[in-house]
């Protein structure tokens, strides 16, 4: 299956995958386990950036 160019560009930190969900350990009376999200700080859980090369153009 062909795949597709990306035209945002992906954040370095989190390599686009902004929210991970981490598991603490203890169970819920179901059984299931307590998780709590957490976003990438670079890119504030968006999983773009803005180009800086594009930002800092300057001169002639």
């Amino acid at each position: 299956m062909p795949q597709r160019a990306q035209n945002t560009p992906v954040c370095r930190d989190c390599d686009g995958f902004a929210t991970a969900a981490i598991t603490t350990g203890t169970r819920h009376r179901d059984g299931s386990r307590v998780t709590f999200r957490v976003d990438c700080h670079a890119c504030k859980g968006t999983g773009n950036i803005t180009r800086a090369a594009a930002l800092a153009r300057t001169g002639r």
